[in-house]
């Protein structure tokens, strides 16, 4: 394992009805300003809504809204929630929803403490924020495992980049996984693959050889893969959203990462399909990671064996160890089909090999991946996905 420094995590209240418990410490010690930023407004026809804002009140909050946050947040929406944030002198921001919530919130957190725009400030002038307007999380929807963590991805629409920011780290996240019963099946399933997502890419970074942080990840990405089939089986099964929901934290609160570079190659990709066409991001995913692993496995063959016999339960004595990396990369592939995931980006709507051609170009290289791929292997393996 390489050198580590682990950092703080968030409170975390997890479990049916924590809300009230969780309020009822966590709102003495914030201001009395508070915005409840939410997206498109499901929270209010689940009935989320209403529990927050009576709780808010009973403790006495001034309450500003802030709505309509994109499943890909921009730049110019953090900017609008900052000035928001300003204009009513807010002392918390409490993030009400999934990842794209959570990360919109982070930035607005950072926008709001300074005057200069945060895109300038942290990749032109590379200056990293050091003061936030303090956040809260109740998640709604899993799998980003934003909650756990201060990163968080952001879209430049007159760049088209999207890609990783650091933000604020939640106070305190509270993890209901009621909460997740009403969200439509097909984003429950994307979600839970960003969270095998992350795991993988956690995996098959550096160092490849066996470590417990590896050994930990193995058993996430088994629990992922058996309690996605069962969500499927039985929608209404709390158990499996349950572990679900904590597979995904776990994927994202930095212990799978501890002593690792993660690859994260895949969704470096997947981010910039994501900024050129505005696609769902465990979709993207699904259709990228099976044809990505072609091209590096030979740099971490015994890595993708293990993956193979650990994860798949693949364990034909008579395969070799590259007969064997194939076999669990075929059975990810199968996994996807099987879930209903798309396994191509046709099947997505994306054709344009011009404009494929463009988000190749402007892919982020990853340092930590078994093989650093060049702009044009990116290209190529675009190709393999349509």
């Amino acid at each position: 394992m390489e050198k580590f420094i682990m950092d703080d995590m968030p409170k975390v209240y997890f479990g049916e009805g924590v809300l009230n418990e969780a309020f009822t410490y966590e709102l003495k010690s914030i201001g009395d300003n508070v915005m409840i930023a939410y997206g498109g407004g499901s929270i209010k026809r689940t009935g989320v809504y209403d529990k927050v804002i009576s709780l808010l009140k009973k403790a006495n909050k001034n309450i500003t809204e802030f709505s309509g946050i994109m499943p890909n947040p921009t730049l110019k929406k953090v900017q609008e929630g900052a000035e928001l944030v300003k204009n009513n002198q807010i002392d918390f921001i409490l993030a009400v929803g999934g990842g794209s919530v959570i990360d919109c919130c982070k930035m607005i957190s950072v926008q709001a403490k300074t005057d200069k725009d945060i895109w300038v400030m942290q990749f032109i002038d590379k200056n990293m924020p050091t003061d936030f307007v303090p956040m809260g999380v109740v998640l709604t929807a899993s799998g980003t495992g934003s909650e756990m963590n201060n990163g968080a991805v952001i879209t430049h629409e007159e760049l088209k980049i999207k890609t990783g920011m650091r933000g604020a780290l939640a106070k305190f996240a509270i993890l209901d996984p009621t909460y997740t019963l009403t969200v439509p099946m097909k984003q429950v399933i994307s979600g839970a693959f960003d969270t095998l997502s992350h795991a993988m890419e956690t995996y098959f970074g550096k160092p490849l050889n066996d470590n417990v942080s590896d050994e930990i990840n193995e058993a996430i990405m088994c629990n992922t893969i058996r309690n996605i089939r069962k969500v499927i089986e039985n929608p209404k099964n709390l158990e499996a959203r349950s572990e679900l929901m904590w597979d995904s934290a776990m994927a994202e609160n930095g212990i799978l990462k501890l002593g690792k570079t993660g690859d994260f190659q895949a969704h470096f990709i997947e981010h910039q399909i994501g900024a050129f066409t505005d696609c769902n991001h465990g979709q993207g995913l699904a259709a990228i990671h099976p044809n990505m692993y072609k091209h590096i496995y030979k740099n971490a063959v015994n890595k993708f064996a293990r993956f193979a016999q650990v994860v798949w339960k693949i364990n034909d004595e008579s395969l070799s160890q590259k007969e064997l990396a194939l076999a669990g990369i075929n059975a990810l592939a199968e996994f996807i089909q099987e879930i209903g995931l798309p396994t191509s980006l046709t099947e997505m709507g994306i054709t344009d090999k011009n404009m494929l051609k463009e988000i190749a170009d402007s892919c982020t290289i990853s340092i930590g991946c078994a093989k650093q791929l060049t702009h044009e292997e990116i290209y190529t393996i675009l190709i393999e996905c349509l």
